[in-house]
């Protein structure tokens, strides 16, 4: 695997390994089991939108897999004053030997890699978010024994997330169903795909989304960069909240899942994430094991 740009360019069969190789690093780690597969390598992180989880995780991990992180703003590229992406990614090319990147347009990921000569990880983007798939993947995985043939039920925004998890989950056999806004639709172009390559479906009727559902997962109302579309956002989602009633629609034994910070009380209750606040803490740690597994497939090659 050379890079990770999007869920979409992955076979079942590549997903399916970077699970099975997160499961062995997670193994290793709380064994106190070393793993320097990437020693003596550097990774480049450069964020354009900040992060908690993203940023500590990939730090935390280059340094369990022996190698070092460096941290990148704006403030510290030429990119943020103009210098062309393909300029940035051919001298960058020249001291790293790979690219994280958490940013607005997925273009600036796709040029990364088509300019540049190293492994380009997308951290985020304002399409997609692969690395936190295959960490819910994972997640749903532990919790449920598999993964084929369980019901994903996202309530919310057709944001990102939403784009990723259609994907990650129609590609490893699971039922995806979104409960969103007309107005707030997921891209058009991968729910055609979506509905031509497995079970899918899109609808403002939360409780048919939530119907039978083994996972419950939601996002925040308006995500970063949105900042100004908040009140509007409140207005517009307003009911769309994974609370004790929606879960009764769900089976009795789903899990729930939120990519995080969550704002408690919009659109999940306080209540709904305590009661599943392990589950939410575990896909939470997966983001550490995961990206260790891209990390490993993209810079190590084995």
């Amino acid at each position: 695997m050379k890079h990770l740009l999007k869920l979409m360019d992955l076979s079942t069969e590549e997903i399916t390994d970077i699970l099975n190789l997160a499961d062995q690093l997670k193994y290793e780690q709380k064994n106190g089991i070393a793993h320097p597969h990437l020693a003596g390598k550097t990774l480049g992180m450069i964020f354009q939108k900040s992060s908690t989880r993203t940023r500590v995780s990939f730090e935390v991990g280059m340094y369990q897999l022996g190698g070092s992180a460096l941290f990148l703003s704006p403030r510290d590229l030429q990119i943020g004053r103009g210098e062309p992406v393909q300029d940035t990614a051919r001298v960058l090319s020249r001291y790293l030997d790979g690219i994280m990147i958490r940013t607005f347009a997925q273009q600036e990921v796709e040029d990364l890699a088509k300019y540049g000569s190293i492994p380009i990880i997308n951290g985020l983007t304002d399409y997609c978010h692969p690395c936190q798939v295959l960490a819910d993947l994972m997640t749903i995985r532990e919790h449920r024994g598999g993964i084929v043939g369980n019901k994903l039920c996202y309530i919310g925004d057709g944001n990102n997330m939403a784009n990723s998890l259609i994907v990650g989950g129609i590609k490893m056999g699971m039922k995806v169903a979104i409960g969103c806004p007309k107005e707030y639709q997921p891209d058009a172009e991968l729910m055609a795909w979506a509905a031509k390559n497995g079970d899918f479906l899109c609808t403002d009727n939360l409780e048919e989304a939530a119907a039978d559902a083994d996972v419950m997962y939601t996002d925040v109302w308006a995500s970063m960069g949105m900042e100004d579309e908040a009140e509007r956002r409140k207005r517009d989602f307003a009911g769309y909240c994974i609370d004790s009633h929606l879960m009764s629609f769900a089976r009795p034994d789903a899990m729930v899942q939120h990519c995080l910070p969550a704002h408690r009380g919009e659109e999940i209750t306080d209540e709904v994430f305590e009661a599943h606040a392990d589950e939410l803490f575990d896909e939470a740690e997966n983001r550490l094991h995961v990206q260790k597994a891209v990390l490993v497939k993209c810079m190590a090659n084995i």
